[in-house]
């Protein structure tokens, strides 16, 4: 898990960041510049209420707001885990944002306004933990659908600001270190450089995928020799392709080395005298490297689970009587490195302003997993405690996540012409994941008494799975928008209308080759019964040449694939108006969208027309085709009661559509669930009809109350559909006839100086319940036809108790986090459904300012160290670590 390359990575994204076609940040309007105004000379309380109250109170539909102020003040470093604090909204797998407890496939991202592609290999949805909160300036969650965002909208929207060019000079420099108390020791190995080598491309070809001895023997002509048979020398053509894989992986256990990371930026505007503008820029760079270990548990539940059944697996006893088909306890020791450069350029003429702006994401994850899994009931039986035998895995995965965007954007008030404006946006972003290295070597180790004798590989296929992955999501999106302000005698009007563009296009592929043992029984490959943990290094060119160990290449025989195309294009148009008479104030309009998606499976072993043939016919290409135009209505209602209250009605028709890989039967592996899940072609688009109805009291000092209630009518909802084996599960896609979410939520800031002076406090709750029906004939053997969601709390929970000295050198936040248990898998065959345990994450922050430059920040995460759990009729069948982090950083602000 070395990197040698850090600091050229780094120099390579300053330049990026500064120079060159990367990613992007948008220029904010008018009113979000005197935002940053208040929040400067506010006092921290006021400034990081003031703003974001404004602008959520002004909203024609329900909105909430989260600013960067309030982002700094609960630590959190990236989008994800700053939107958990945000009323009605949990964070999953630290990646994908929930909203009102509808799945991550509800909601939506947006940079600026602008769609983008996602670097996750399984999602459209974006993972936010890619984008870091210092070059946000803040994140708008829009609850209400209205006629300006995407049709594409369940529970919620989100647009995340990007910072802007700056009025006046501004720089800063922050360095930081981190320390988590699961990460003192840990596994590492010396990860090889990746991608599939040359002659193994070559050889797919050759060989049209086949690397059989009969087959090399055949493509090659081959005869036998004076030295070698036509056999033998078809196996070392075959060794010969298996050397050029990396196979020097002997793992070490070691001290990990503490995190740290370190960001600055800089920003001014100018007076130009040419044409009397305004130049602006601002330019960023950031780096963050962590390690992480963690213990986990992974396990597949019994059938007949009865009270009292043995959770370990000590003896003989627990094995006869234990809960599970089969247990796998690991040790995952992970390192992610953070790579961001931005550069925006903005120039201001009068009413008139245009901007450049260029963000550059790079994340990667190193990650290697050492496992070992029993069996103590299912179809093959074994224990340590009864047979001395245990399955062991070495698990490599190092995986590079990319996202650029660039942006320009334009934002116009012609004065003279009723005050019209304009704003326009044209955005070109690609995604990009690539796994040049991903290896899993499986053992059986051999145990006397309990006593670790040796290891072995077994007689049998897939000893070893070497896999190579790449991925490339391309987005462009361009739009814009006219607004025609009429006033009349006592009421205000505003008609705008505008048009919205994406087109989208993925490729995926991924190549794996299968390390055989044709020897027909099992090799010892570690006799001396030294460190387990070196056996993943026995492919050494004297133990290939001297065994019968052979490399095929590892992709599915037609009609089976395990690569996609896939295509995306919405042609959306809108019109809508808002009108404010006296008290009233009344908006709506209507979309109109035109949605075109294309997916079909494709496989690197189409070498003939036959091959073309069943691959690309019509009939897979319109299988796996969405073609649908609908038009999506919304109307809002507010009473404006005076400055102190408002109560808010919203109707809306949405749509939730498949993702691309859904509607494709291409397998792969779900990052949240562990589970081998299959595409279904097929599915439908999930039409939704929303409901919402909101109070808002409004106080002095930034204090406020607002509850509010909703409901979501769900037509042909998608659902996960399990079904199980003796050591594992898999998954695949169905529509639910019908599905529901509705509940109530309640948000607070309150100001305690009658108590003590620089305190106040904040939070949120809200409770929920949804219900999905699926039709039985399409369920399988789920349990639970009728159920909740999968991914739903009927609660989430967010209390902060903030302080803010009178001096002004002290700021302080205890936050507290909490969500009810959630489905993340439906129970099948009489098993109950596997329920994620409430997560009670409480967290400390704690701000020193020595000086009007300075800033010294300690930040503590998961102060009661809790675990994340999984459990399934009240057994617990996956276990994760955590553990506490401590992290201290300096800025200095020129």
């Amino acid at each position: 898990m070395t990197n040698p390359h850090k600091l050229q990575k780094l120099a390579v994204a300053v330049g990026l960041g500064l120079f060159s076609y990367t990613n992007a940040s948008i220029a904010q309007d008018q009113e979000e510049q005197v935002m940053e105004e208040v929040v400067a000379k506010a006092t921290r309380l006021q400034g990081s209420a003031a703003a974001v109250i404004a602008e959520r109170k002004n909203q024609a539909f329900v909105a909430d707001i989260l600013g960067a102020e309030q982002m700094s003040r609960t630590g959190d470093s990236d989008a994800a885990s700053a939107l958990r604090r945000v009323t009605g909204l949990t964070l999953v797998d630290g990646k994908f944002i929930y909203v009102r407890g509808l799945g991550e496939r509800y909601s939506s991202a947006r940079i600026n306004g602008a769609n983008i592609p996602s670097p996750d290999l399984t999602r459209n949805v974006v993972p936010l933990d890619i984008f870091p909160s210092s070059i946000i300036e803040s994140m708008a969650v829009q609850k209400a659908f209205s006629a300006d965002m995407p049709a594409a909208f369940g529970g919620g929207a989100i647009d995340i600001r990007t910072k802007s060019v700056p009025s006046d000079f501004t720089a800063s420099f922050e360095a930081g270190l981190s320390y988590d108390s699961s990460a003192d020791e840990g596994f590492t190995y010396d990860r090889p450089k990746g991608g599939i080598p040359s002659n193994l491309k070559e050889a797919i070809v050759q060989y049209r995928g086949n690397f059989a001895i009969d087959n090399i023997i055949k493509r090659n002509g081959l005869t036998d020799n004076d030295n070698q048979t036509v056999s033998e020398q078809a196996i070392a053509i075959n060794n010969d392709l298996l050397r050029s894989l990396p196979r020097d992986l002997a793992i070490k256990e070691e001290s990990l080395d503490k995190g740290y990371d370190f960001k600055g930026h800089i920003g001014n505007s100018f007076d130009e005298d040419f044409f009397g503008g305004r130049i602006g820029f601002l330019a960023s760079v950031a780096y963050d490297n962590d390690w992480d270990s963690a213990t986990q548990k992974t396990a597949v539940i019994a059938q007949d689970v009865e009270k009292g059944c043995a959770t370990t697996l000590k003896n003989a006893d627990d094995a006869a009587n234990s809960c599970y088909n089969t247990v796998k306890n690991s040790t995952v020791t992970t390192e992610n490195e953070r790579i961001t450069g931005v550069l925006n350029l903005g120039y201001t003429f009068g009413t008139h302003s245009i901007s450049w702006n260029n963000i550059y994401l790079e994340d990667n994850e190193d990650e290697l997993e050492v496992a070992q899994q029993e069996s103590p009931a299912g179809s093959t039986v074994f224990t340590i405690a009864n047979d001395g035998r245990a399955n062991r895995f070495h698990d490599f995965n190092y995986e590079e996540r990319t996202l650029n965007i660039s942006q320009v954007i334009g934002q116009h008030t012609f004065v003279d012409y009723w005050g019209l404006g304009a704003d326009w946006q044209y955005t070109e972003s690609k995604a990009k994941t690539d796994i040049p290295f991903s290896a899993q070597y499986k053992f059986r180790d051999n145990f006397d008494n309990s006593t670790y004798v040796n290891s072995n590989i077994t007689g049998d296929d897939n000893r070893v799975i070497f896999a190579f992955t790449d991925m490339e999501d391309r987005v462009k999106s361009y739009g814009g928008n006219l607004t025609l302000p009429v006033y009349g005698d006592g009421y205000e009007l505003e008609l705008k209308a505008g048009y919205d563009f994406s087109d989208r296009g993925r490729h995926y592929t991924t190549s794996s080759f299968a390390v055989n043992n044709q020897a027909g029984t099992g090799i010892v490959v570690n006799e001396d019964g030294s460190s387990p943990l070196t056996t993943s290094g026995y492919l050494t060119d004297d133990f290939i040449a001297g065994q019968r160990i052979l490399v095929d290449f590892n992709e599915p025989t037609a009609p089976d694939a395990d690569d996609y195309l896939a295509a995306q294009k919405v042609d959306a148009a809108y019109g809508s108006f808002d009108l404010i008479y006296d008290k009233i104030r009344i908006s709506g309009g209507v979309r109109y969208e035109d949605f075109k998606q294309s997916s079909i499976g494709t496989s690197s072993l189409i070498f003939t027309k036959e091959d073309l043939d069943i691959f690309y016919s019509p009939e897979k290409i319109e299988a796996g085709s969405i073609s649908e135009d609908d038009v999506y209505p919304s109307l809002a209602f507010t009473y404006l009661g005076d400055d102190t209250y408002q109560i808010r009605a919203s109707y809306g028709e949405t749509v939730v559509r498949p993702d691309l890989r859904e509607v494709v039967p291409v397998a792969y592996y779900d990052p949240l669930t562990d589970i081998r899940t299959f595409g279904r072609i097929g599915l439908l688009s999930s039409p939704i009809k929303n409901y919402d109805l909101r109070y808002e009291y409004y106080a002095e000092n930034g204090n406020n109350f607002t509850v509010a209630a909703f409901f979501k009518d769900i037509t042909s909802p998608i659902e996960t559909v399990l079904q199980v084996g003796d050591e594992d599960y898999s998954a695949t896609f169905v529509n639910g006839e019908t599905g529901e979410v509705k509940g109530i939520e309640f948000e607070w800031m309150y100001d305690l100086n009658m108590l003590a002076d620089g305190f106040f406090t904040s939070g949120n709750v809200t409770l929920s319940d949804s219900e999905v029906s699926i039709n039985p004939a399409l369920a399988g053997n789920l349990t639970n036809p009728t159920k909740r969601m999968n991914g739903h709390s009927e609660y989430v929970v967010n209390l902060q108790l903030n302080y803010d000295s009178a001096n002004g050198n002290h700021s302080g936040s205890l936050v507290y986090n909490v969500f009810g248990d959630r489905i993340i898998a439906s129970g099948v065959g009489g098993r109950e459904d596997a329920l994620e345990q409430p997560f009670h994450a409480l967290d400390f922050v704690y701000t020193y300012y020595p000086d009007f430059n300075s800033k010294v920040k300690l930040k503590v995460k998961n102060l009661l160290d809790e675990s994340q759990e999984v459990t399934q009729s009240g057994v617990i069948v996956r276990e994760k670590e955590v553990g506490t982090s401590i992290s201290l950083s300096y800025t200095y602000e020129f």
